[in-house]
């Protein structure tokens, strides 16, 4: 079906195709295609997504995917009761080598200068609001298993360790308050375009580098930066260090991070998202394959609490040899 939508609504007619995680991309005359469906999405936020692909392609992103419109000059088309876009790129070899905090920097750098006001997709300043919102809605499930209890592995994992997952996501929303009331707003924590989740292998595969904006959201720079820093540690958990150290200093080297920036990096690595997602994934997951991973996956979790706090003191001391002390959580330094 995507095929035929280049052909038909957009005059393309592709010449190979390319399958990347599950997304499959066109190659014609040089360029690359893809088709994203939409019917979900609210017309506003898409327009938002218009806006910061524009203004990254503006500003010199090469890798920015862009949206391309129809024969009838219109952006969306419908097809069988379906809404659809297509996205744009140029041909760039993926590459893995290059500091990835650079160009992380330089990505925030550009994004901003963004003028375009963004609403549907802003999430700057409302963090503790989605944790909050996003831990009422998990300790009510947590509270209807206590009172009827199950006898699946994964359920009394998740009630035996949602007490003191509790625990930190109270310690991570008042830390993120406290930050926001005591230290000083600087250039570097103006808004900026982020990702909904940065990875190292968001932007670039084996073969393309592509910049979807379809990942993004407006936010402090800080998410991107805490989001990449805990993929870190999980993949490399004997040899983090290094790596995050490299990463800090290739960001920094283009744009230095403020106390600010620093602190609010820690409180969002305090806030136990790999758990979250893991528990939600799995209650909302219908394939028991799926399940089976994401059991393994919580007792993993569970079983290596104790790691992830040291890591958390780590980090602290690199946040404290950058910026000067910063407030500690007292429990996780004793």
């Amino acid at each position: 079906m995507s095929e035929d939508i280049l052909r038909n609504y957009f005059n393309i007619h592709p010449e190979n195709s390319i399958g990347i995680d599950g997304q499959i991309y066109y190659l014609a005359e040089g360029s690359v295609y893809s088709t994203i469906q939409v019917t979900h999405w609210e017309e506003d936020a898409l327009l938002e997504l218009y806006e910061m692909s524009e203004h990254m392609a503006k500003f010199g992103d090469k890798k920015v995917s862009r949206f391309v419109p129809a024969n009838d000059q219109k952006f969306l088309i419908t097809l069988n009761d379906q809404d659809y876009v297509v996205l744009h790129n140029h041909y760039v070899n993926g590459s893995t080598r290059k500091n990835r905090g650079r160009q992380l920097a330089r990505f925030h750098e550009r994004g901003k200068y963004l003028q375009a006001s963004i609403t549907k997709l802003n999430r700057e300043g409302q963090w503790k609001e989605y944790w909050i919102q996003r831990l009422e809605q998990m300790e009510k499930v947590w509270s209807g298993l206590v009172r009827e209890p199950s006898k699946e592995r994964f359920n009394q994992l998740f009630v035996d360790s949602f007490p003191y997952y509790l625990g930190i996501c109270e310690n991570a929303i008042q830390y993120v308050k406290d930050t926001e009331l005591d230290e000083r707003f600087t250039e570097v924590d103006q808004r900026t375009i982020c990702h909904q989740s940065f990875k190292e292998g968001t932007w670039d595969s084996s073969q393309l580098a592509i910049r979807n904006p379809f990942d993004w959201v407006v936010d402090h720079r800080a998410r991107d930066v805490a989001e990449w820093i805990r993929e870190c540690y999980f993949l490399h958990q004997r040899s983090y260090k290094p790596l995050i150290t490299r990463f800090l200093e290739g960001y920094q080297s283009i744009a230095p991070l403020s106390r600010f920036s620093w602190r609010l990096i820690y409180g969002r690595l305090l806030f136990p998202l790999h758990y979250f997602i893991c528990v939600e994934n799995y209650f909302l997951s219908s394939s028991e394959a799926s399940k089976k991973q994401l059991e393994e996956k919580l007792s993993w979790y569970t079983r290596n609490a104790r790691d992830y706090e040291l890591f958390l003191r780590e980090f602290f001391h690199i946040a404290n040899q950058q910026i000067g002390e910063i407030p500690p959580v007292e429990w996780l330094n004793m």
